[in-house]
């Protein structure tokens, strides 16, 4: 990719641990990262390219950070300084200088995240205005961190690079995957399939399919997930509730471009673009051992991080508005939100994202009598389920299969994804758990 494709960060640092952890957190986020272990290093780099973000060590073999800081032309790309031993001079320096933010080693995640954050939209300011790039896909919205996205979505998606989707719940990881498939140029099928929802005794034959007898109710030959993919795209949406052995068999997928059915001893080619998805953050699933770090590495050569519905600006009442007119449609009425509608929910930060947005609407729309539609106090029914001590609450007419529905997914959430845990608690069979969570289908996939 070339250097506009995305946003630059430059490590100075001699501290090999540290710049590993850096550049993996900054590949999170979809920046390309470089390292100089010394202020000369870091000097030849600067004078081959201009970076989007420097992060210097205040203490290198040739000299202080602060000396690069002060060479540097102004205006110049963010600057951060970092040092594992802090004092109350290097601090007031800092301050006297253009830094953007004055870190202490270890690095506050929350803290390097915002920074990085703040380092990619001075980086998508700074792009031509022509360079505004229309919604992909089935996206709504056009706030700064979704065009990101879509200049994204646009330059991966030709190429035969693996993907890795990472956000929360609910922001659309399913939408890119099918952006990156339709803008791929690829004539085969779109195959989904969610990990968690399949039980893991059964997923490797649904993934890799089986031959005829190979297991007991394997009365004929299966072509699993991925053949039905072939010539197209197969997104492996909750990737890290793929059981570890599970994950080894991934990885030699990856690497040969082949598989061999359950049962079988037949080697087949495949021609299948992988793209994977989280709602997890990649480097606490492989420290959980949830995530195998080789098959991270394969299946991230390009990360992209999908935005949460609250740091996406005036996207919130576009995409409601969408909702409404696609419910107008489906129900063959007009109806349209109440004045102040958006300003009332200005504050709230929507855990559940887009999906928690639609969900919202819907209810609104079918307990609204007149033309008018109104969000009922985000408090009675869309709060953080944390703030109520673990209980739930809905309004008084929600149908009975919507509460099963939600009653299931919080308590899945709340167990971490254990779903035998889940089925303990609500008292069913861990087969009932799968069995409700296929039939959900999308909306249940993170």
């Amino acid at each position: 990719m070339d250097e506009s494709s995305r946003p630059s960060l430059l490590v100075v640092d001699d501290d090999e641990g540290f710049v590993e952890a850096a550049v993996t957190l900054a590949q999170l986020h979809n920046f390309e990262s470089s390292a100089a272990p010394s202020l000369g290093a870091a000097r030849a780099a600067m004078r081959r390219r201009r970076f989007d973000l420097v992060l210097v060590d205040l203490h290198l073999p040739d000299g202080s950070g602060f000396d690069l800081v002060e060479e540097m032309e102004y205006p110049h790309s963010p600057v951060a300084v970092v040092t594992g031993n802090a004092s109350i001079a290097s601090a007031a320096r800092a301050v006297r200088l253009p830094v953007s933010d004055y870190l202490i080693k270890p690095l506050e995640r929350a803290r390097f995240d915002a920074l990085l954050e703040r380092a990619q939209a001075h980086w998508l300011a700074q792009q031509p205005s022509a360079a505004v790039a229309a919604p992909c896909g089935d996206f709504v919205g056009t706030s700064a961190a979704m065009q990101s996205v879509y200049r994204q979505v646009r330059r991966i998606a030709p190429t035969a690079a693996n993907v890795l989707l990472v956000g929360e719940s609910g922001t659309g990881k399913e939408l890119a995957a099918r952006a990156i498939h339709d803008l791929s140029g690829r004539g085969g099928p779109f195959v989904a399939v969610n990990c968690g929802a399949v039980a893991p005794e059964l997923l490797a034959s649904h993934l890799f399919g089986h031959e005829r007898g190979s297991f007991t109710g394997a009365v004929r030959q299966h072509r699993g997930y991925f053949e039905q993919a072939q010539g197209g795209t197969i997104l492996l949406d909750e990737i890290t509730e793929m059981p570890a052995p599970l994950q080894a068999h991934l990885l030699r997928v990856l690497e040969t471009r082949s598989l061999i059915r359950v049962g079988g001893d037949t080697e087949q080619a495949l021609d299948v673009r992988i793209v994977a998805a989280t709602n997890r953050d990649p480097e606490d699933a492989m420290a959980n051992g949830r995530l195998r770090e080789d098959l991270f590495f394969r299946l991230g050569e390009f990360v992209l991080q999908l935005p949460p519905l609250r740091l996406r600006g005036g996207d919130l009442e576009l995409i409601g508005e969408s909702l409404l007119a696609g419910l107008n449609r489906r129900y063959g009425a007009d109806r349209r939100f109440a004045a102040g509608t958006w300003n009332a929910v200005a504050g709230y930060s929507w855990p559940g994202n887009v999906r928690e947005l639609r969900n919202v609407v819907h209810r609104a729309y079918i307990l609204s009598e007149g033309t008018e539609i109104e969000l009922p106090p985000l408090h009675d029914t869309a709060r953080h389920r944390d703030e109520f001590d673990g209980c739930l609450v809905f309004p008084v007419g929600t149908r009975l299969d919507l509460i099963q529905r939600e009653m299931l997914l919080r308590t899945l959430a709340h167990f971490g994804g254990d779903k035998a845990r889940t089925a303990e608690a609500l008292g069913v069979s861990i087969k009932t758990i799968y069995n409700h969570l296929a039939r959900y289908g999308d909306d249940a996939a993170a």
